[in-house]
């Protein structure tokens, strides 16, 4: 496996456990919903923010962007989908939370020179 995969792959799994820890925890989303969520936002967080906001802006901004894309994905498939619920409490929580983990992910991306951001 290359080490751009493995960075998507734990970016994803990352992302997974975040959402399990806001999604289910405070708000008892199902699991499917909840990985499904974590694939469409790592997705959407690798081709925005780490190839495009993360070169041009810098990390800190990168990462705020990840947090607020993240919230508004799990709005938009609150409002989506009947079974899948979300709090604006659990929003502002899986925000953060990604935008923290994000952070350091792309401190690992930008100190790896194998890995393509």
């Amino acid at each position: 496996m290359s080490k751009t995969a493995g960075a998507l792959l734990f970016k994803f799994v990352m992302t997974l456990l975040i959402a399990l820890l806001t999604l289910s925890l405070f708000d008892s989303n199902p699991w499917p919903i909840i990985t499904l969520f974590a694939l469409v936002a790592a997705a959407a967080n690798y081709l925005v923010g780490d190839l495009v906001v993360l070169p041009a802006a810098g990390n800190i901004t990168a990462s705020i962007g990840d947090g607020v894309m993240a919230g508004l994905i799990a709005y938009i498939m609150d409002l989506a989908s009947l079974g899948f619920r979300t709090t604006l409490g659990t929003l502002v929580a899986l925000g953060l939370f990604i935008a923290l983990g994000e952070y350091l992910f792309h401190q690992y991306l930008e100190n790896t020179p194998k890995v393509a951001p």
